[in-house]
């Protein structure tokens, strides 16, 4: 069985929404290291639609040598939309039929490397409250956003996770991997 993951960027006060807004002058090299450790075990990736309508305007245009854009463009792409209907216009980019938890599903059961979320804060949220997920990696930057949408909310269930790994990196930056827990 395929392995789903998902990694979000997070400010100290929980905001993972608009990271480019406050992320950059903590990026380390550890994290970069880690990052592209990361998507190399990744072959597929889902996206939300806010999150598609972004990176589908900016990453095919990106520069050439942009690590992760080499990364996204050829990568298979699986977006969960209610909205967008037809073909996508980026490249190996494809509407996720009917049920989303059921697409998941059957999508974990064939061959083939990681599967990682990216560019969805509902879409995580969905996946992982579904028991879906396997694991989360939130990269906590040392910095207070202040304003942006959190990654939970006050309403959400007790939902126990179980630590897989962890790193802190030289400027702060703490990388933590959770699973759910199965007990």
């Amino acid at each position: 069985m395929r392995k789903l993951t998902a990694g979000l960027f997070m400010s100290l006060d929980g905001v993972v929404e608009s990271p480019n807004l406050w992320q950059f002058d903590s990026f380390d090299e550890e994290l970069g290291v880690e990052m592209t450790a990361m998507i190399t075990r990744v072959d597929t990736v889902l996206l939300g639609r806010v999150g598609y309508e972004q990176w589908a305007g900016y990453w095919p245009n990106a520069e050439h040598d942009d690590p992760f854009g080499a990364f996204i463009n050829p990568v298979e792409k699986f977006v969960a939309s209610r909205t967008l209907n037809g073909d996508l216009a980026w490249q190996n980019s494809t509407l996720i039929p009917g049920d989303l938890n059921e697409f998941v599903t059957n999508l974990k059961n064939t061959e083939g490397g990681e599967i990682s979320v990216v560019g969805g804060i509902s879409l995580v949220r969905q996946l992982l409250f579904a028991g879906l997920l396997d694991s989360l990696t939130v990269m906590t930057h040392p910095v207070i956003a202040g304003v942006g949408r959190h990654l939970f909310e006050p309403t959400d269930p007790v939902t126990r996770l179980t630590l897989q790994t962890s790193l802190l990196t030289s400027r702060g930056n703490a990388l933590l991997t959770y699973g759910l827990r199965t007990d």
